[in-house]
């Protein structure tokens, strides 16, 4: 579509023909810059979030706008309230608005439950959680004060409802995005009802290096699609939830049907006793 339909529905949208967003852990190539990146393409002002600066990444995203009109960098840890705070300063000074947050930034440490520790459980909560949610607070207070409000979108994982061995901290730290996500939901729309908070569950995308062809294989079969995601998959659901406007407090599975799908099972391995011939 061309640009200036985005505009328009921007317009309709969030009264503002280039709304502003902001996508934590999105400097780095991995989901978070796709987010940002089709917000970006969709006529959004947008503010890159890396955890320390990084010169190849705030190389890429200057280029993206010559006249640092449209884009915005900003970096720290997500945990630290002062960081949250300096970057809503930010925003608020060259902009004056926020009208999209996406909490993206996450860490992924497997580990072995006999050599989990308290660090590892506190680090992934900080991150994962915590992080979250002190985002999702400074800037739904902002969009409380504005007229026409604003959304909110949470990145979960749709394995909190079964988790795989050797992640415990990380899926302590995601199992409460889904909580979070209602309960802020609650608290933003009751200060105005034009906030809408909701969480996107991606399934598999953008498998980890090392994962060979086998256990790909076997990964695409366990979905029901018959294929891995990608992060464009998760940035269009995540788009679809910041602009849709009666829709909040949802936690949407983004994952080929893997989260309803128990895998390939006949009738006859399921129920011995089953006859197919018997009528």
């Amino acid at each position: 579509m061309e640009p200036e339909w985005f505009s328009d529905r921007n317009q309709q949208l969030f009264g503002i023909s280039r709304p502003v967003a902001m996508v934590t852990g999105s400097a780095a190539d991995r989901v978070g810059r796709k987010v940002a990146m089709t917000f970006f393409e969709r006529q959004f002002n947008v503010v890159f979030h890396a955890h320390t600066d990084n010169a190849q990444d705030n190389q890429w995203i200057d280029s993206l706008d010559s006249s640092n009109r449209q884009v915005l960098r900003v970096s720290g840890p997500v945990e630290q309230p002062e960081s949250c705070q300096r970057w809503l300063d930010q925003i608020m000074a060259k902009w004056g608005r926020i009208d999209v947050m996406v909490n993206s930034a996450a860490i992924w440490q497997p580990k072995p439950l006999e050599q989990t520790e308290l660090t590892d459980l506190r680090q992934h909560i900080e991150v994962n959680l915590l992080g979250s949610f002190l985002t999702s607070q400074r800037f739904g207070l902002q969009m409380a004060g504005q007229s026409g409000g604003g959304a909110i979108v949470q990145i979960g994982d749709w394995a909190v409802q079964r988790p795989y061995s050797g992640f415990s901290a990380y899926f302590l730290s995601k199992g409460g995005i889904g909580t979070l996500t209602r309960s802020l939901a609650v608290e933003l729309a009751s200060r105005n009802p034009k906030i809408r908070v909701n969480a996107v569950l991606p399934g598999p995308v953008m498998l980890a290096e090392g994962v060979g062809q086998q256990q790909s294989q076997r990964i695409e079969q366990d979905c029901l699609l018959k294929r891995a995601g990608t992060a464009q998959d998760v940035a269009e659901a995540v788009y679809f939830l910041a602009t849709s406007p009666f829709i909040t407090g949802v936690c949407l599975p983004v994952d080929g049907g893997r989260s309803i799908f128990s895998g390939p099972m006949s009738d006859s391995i399921a129920h011995p006793d089953y006859d197919p011939t018997s009528g």
